[in-house]
């Protein structure tokens, strides 16, 4: 071989090693990358904005001057426009007498006047150092919502669809420094006026944290607001506070979240009979009507809600010529 041939074929056998030191030394780089910066973003997704939805950084929210501005919102206008709207009742606080420090206050969820009664009605201290649960898709989908939700409500961005570790961390280390939480276990509001099965994470986050978690029935705030409407209606409501509920020894989320739901559907029997006593018996004989109401047509379940309950509470009142929901 000549020597320029030779000279050539020794040129292009560097070039090629030198690129494949370069194409070693990029996978290296690469490598350790992740753990010091965010993972690329895969092809055809878009990432979320920084400070929006689950990314919302509410920790501003609760200083000093933030909570001063929501506690004055809510002892005037919120306070205000509760009492003419829903003209609540407030049925069971004497039963936080035993609650010491904060909690986990799950309640059923009929409409966006839920949070707004149940701010008001939590008694101190709790109501003092309350944080709200929503939605992160729905209450901080832009800034502007954002902003006035952690400011004026207390909320806390929740993933309603997937777990998102930062949410959860977000919320029992709230919970652990003293803050107490209100959530809605369904994970949505109601279509008709009737509960959706509870889920798990109201528990788990109790657990995680070690508080109890207070029951809680609303009733009435469906024809407040209900799902759709733009603009709230007068209407009675009242709210039921249960005992608080602590995780026994041998019990996991999901057995914790059937006996929480039991809870409120005996809240709810209670103050749809007004008969403590009877409620009691039904809730521990297993025998309370669910709040998910009867297996029928829509008519049907909406009917069942505006039907009076028997007068004494129990399925054979002589004062109710026929039986009604849930006693048929």
């Amino acid at each position: 071989m000549s020597d320029p041939n030779r000279r050539a074929a020794v040129s292009h056998l560097g070039s090629k090693r030198a690129q494949r030191k370069k194409a070693s030394v990029t996978r290296v780089v690469r490598g350790t990358e992740f753990p010091l910066r965010a993972a690329p973003t895969p092809q055809g997704q878009t990432p979320l904005p920084a400070n929006v939805g689950s990314n919302y950084n509410t920790d501003w929210a609760r200083r000093f001057p933030a909570r001063v501005a929501r506690r004055v919102a809510r002892d005037t206008v919120a306070r205000a426009l509760v009492r003419y709207y829903a003209q609540p009742t407030i049925k069971g606080v004497d039963r936080l007498s035993e609650l010491d420090g904060p909690a986990v206050f799950a309640a059923n969820h009929q409409s966006h006047a839920d949070t707004a009664v149940i701010i008001t009605s939590i008694p101190e201290p709790w109501c003092n150092r309350l944080v709200v649960g929503a939605a992160a898709d729905y209450f901080f989908g832009n800034r502007a919502t954002s902003a006035i939700s952690a400011l004026f409500v207390g909320a806390i961005p929740i993933e309603r669809t997937a777990l998102n570790r930062r949410t959860i961390d977000k919320a029992v280390t709230l919970l652990r420094s003293g803050w107490s939480l209100v959530i809605y276990p369904e994970g949505g509001r109601s279509r008709d006026g009737w509960g959706q099965q509870f889920r798990p994470g109201a528990a788990f986050l109790a657990k995680q944290a070690g508080v109890p978690v207070v029951p809680v029935h609303i009733r009435g705030t469906f024809d407040i607001l209900r799902k759709g409407r733009a603009w709230p209606r007068r209407a009675r409501s009242v709210i039921n506070f249960g005992r608080p509920l602590d995780f026994g020894e041998d019990e996991n989320n999901r057995r914790f979240t059937r006996r929480l739901q039991a809870a409120v559907e005996g809240l709810a029997d209670e103050t749809a009979t007004g008969n403590w006593f009877a409620a009691r018996r039904r809730l521990h004989s297993a025998d309370s009507p669910g709040i998910e109401g009867p297996s029928a047509s829509a008519w049907r379940r909406r009917w069942a809600l505006t039907e009076p309950p028997p007068t004494d509470g129990g399925p054979d009142s002589p004062a109710v010529a026929k039986r009604r929901w849930p006693y048929v």
